[in-house]
């Protein structure tokens, strides 16, 4: 990995770093004081979330000198993120019925102002 490669890649991977240790702080409180099937589906929320962010952040990371190609690079990655996004959420609807599906979009919710928040402090 070339110096500006790493330069790149610390930052992103603080970010999804971040944002999982919120998701799992969240996750925490709630299966503490909501129980069991809320804070599972907390979890799986947030959980999607990071997938997705760190798909994003696995694609960006090589970085490019060129406008072009570093905007196509970034473009791609989001689209897989919203790819793998949409698959985990239908595949939650399918395999994990007894979801508490309010604290699942919560768990997500919370993941993605995480995202945005450890953007500002990173």
């Amino acid at each position: 990995m070339s110096d500006s490669q790493q330069s790149i890649a610390k930052p992103v991977y603080k970010v999804v770093a971040l944002q999982l240790a919120i998701v799992i702080s969240f996750a925490t409180v709630t299966l503490f004081f909501g129980g069991s099937v809320k804070g599972w589906s907390a979890a799986c929320g947030g959980a999607i979330a990071v997938a997705g962010s760190l798909a994003y952040a696995l694609l960006v990371v090589r970085g490019s000198s060129d406008a072009k190609t570093a905007f196509r690079a970034h473009l791609r990655a989001e689209m897989v993120k919203i790819f793998i996004t949409a698959v985990l959420f239908i595949l939650a609807l399918v395999l994990f019925q007894s979801a508490a599906w309010l604290w699942l979009i919560l768990g997500f919710a919370v993941a993605t102002l995480a995202y945005w928040f450890s953007l500002l402090a990173v």
